[in-house]
């Protein structure tokens, strides 16, 4: 039968999966600052890496912003272009196996995509802040750049000398029960004395909440509770313990699968066999 190849090339970072009668083999990353190297690098460190040959590859199916650099087969093999929202929603529904929901793609921006099975998937909008937003915040306020180096920092953060809560402002329980968690303005209180770890934290903890309230909005429109985080973003330690709150806030079902920085390369793959 064949495997198809699915690529999704970024500014700096290509991801590939392949997918044989629909199960994932060895989704991996490959960095370059040049599209087409980065391409050509992860096709190859694939190949190696589960012992293929290109007899083995039945079709390679390109998406991400970087695939308009792609103008030529790779390796005369038949290739397909696929667009980013079609791949995000394919993916987002096959890793979290609902049959319809919000797919958040969190990337360098974030992106929100409707996916119902046996529909094409709907691009709803989405936000400038992500991936990029904490990574220039925290070089500019931190002077760190490296999104696990950040994370890193965070772990021994506090978001209680940083951000403005509900309950510095009110004696109303707003939400009942989370007066003492829910955010009122990020970045709204910073004290003197906060570190730099609080402020890691801070800016993962904003960047976190702008998505998570950007999908809620979009699941209240669609009548849903289930948002399926993807995208490199949705790999950072904070993020299940950020969700999770909002899940109990708003009573909404935020999901982070298994290989969800996969999300949009996995769904380009299964374009390929559908």
């Amino acid at each position: 039968m064949g495997i198809v190849i699915g690529i999704d090339v970024g500014g700096s970072t290509t991801k590939i999966v392949g997918i044989d009668d629909k199960e994932i083999r060895n989704p991996m990353f490959v960095k370059a600052t040049d599209p087409i190297t980065s391409v050509y690098g992860a096709f190859g460190k694939f190949l190696d890496s589960n012992s293929l040959t290109l007899e083995d590859i039945k079709k390679v199916m390109i998406a991400g912003a970087g695939s308009s650099y792609v103008s030529k087969s790779i390796y005369n093999l038949p290739c397909e272009k696929i667009a980013e929202f079609k791949s995000i929603g394919l993916g987002g529904l096959y890793l979290s196996k609902l049959d319809s929901a919000i797919i958040t793609s969190c990337g360098t921006g974030t992106a929100l995509v409707y996916a119902k099975a046996g529909e094409e998937p709907k691009y709803l909008g989405g936000t400038g802040v992500g991936g990029g937003t904490l990574v220039g915040l925290s070089k500019k306020l931190l002077s760190m750049d490296n999104v696990e180096h950040i994370s890193n920092l965070a772990k021994t953060g506090s978001t209680e000398k940083v951000d403005l809560k509900i309950k510095d402002i009110t004696k109303a329980d707003i939400v009942p029960g989370f007066g003492d968690i829910m955010t009122a303005s990020n970045f709204g209180l910073m004290d003197d004395r906060a570190t730099k770890a609080d402020i890691a934290l801070g800016i993962i903890n904003m960047v976190f909440e702008t998505i998570g309230m950007v999908s809620i909005f979009a699941a209240r429109n669609y009548k849903t509770r289930d948002v399926v985080l993807t995208g490199n973003l949705s790999g950072v330690s904070q993020a299940p313990a950020i969700f999770e709150t909002l899940n109990r806030m708003f009573d909404m079902n935020f999901i982070i699968p298994e290989n969800s920085r996969f999300g949009t390369v996995i769904g380009a793959a299964l374009a390929g066999i559908e």
